[in-house]
């Protein structure tokens, strides 16, 4: 799964959404992208589930891009714990999307492979997505 390295701060604020993403919006790699048109948090156990049924479909053929790094942090407290006594461990990683955000990208594979490969992961992600070409 992919994680940060090192953070600033090990336990954020969550942060706010934006109506459309200003950037990451166009294909800049590859042929075939993964568009996601609502506001949501994308797991790194979500793009993981992801890529594995994408890269399982193509065969390892082509190339596959992720645009999204799950670099803040969710905290959780455990089961049964009173109210009050600070703010809970850090328990995954999140990546905060805007809708019009392209999340994967892909190239070098056929227009019908790419097309199930994408469909397979978007049934992965929380959130309704749109395959893109160019």
């Amino acid at each position: 799964m992919l994680l940060p390295k090192k953070v600033k701060h090990r336990k954020q604020h969550k942060r706010g959404f934006k109506k459309l993403t200003k950037r990451g919006d166009q294909l800049n790699f590859g042929s075939f992208g993964l568009k996601v048109l609502d506001s949501t948090w994308i797991s790194s156990r979500q793009l993981e589930a992801a890529r594995r049924a994408m890269t399982r479909y193509v065969q390892r053929q082509g190339k596959i891009w992720i645009r999204v790094f799950p670099d803040c942090p969710v905290t959780k407290k455990g089961a049964e714990v009173p109210m009050g006594k600070g703010k809970g461990a850090v328990d995954h990683f999140v990546a905060p999307i805007n809708p019009g955000r392209i999340i994967f990208e892909m190239d070098g594979v056929s227009k019908d492979i790419a097309k199930i490969a994408l469909k397979r992961a978007g049934d992965k992600i929380s959130a309704k997505t749109k395959i893109i070409m160019k």
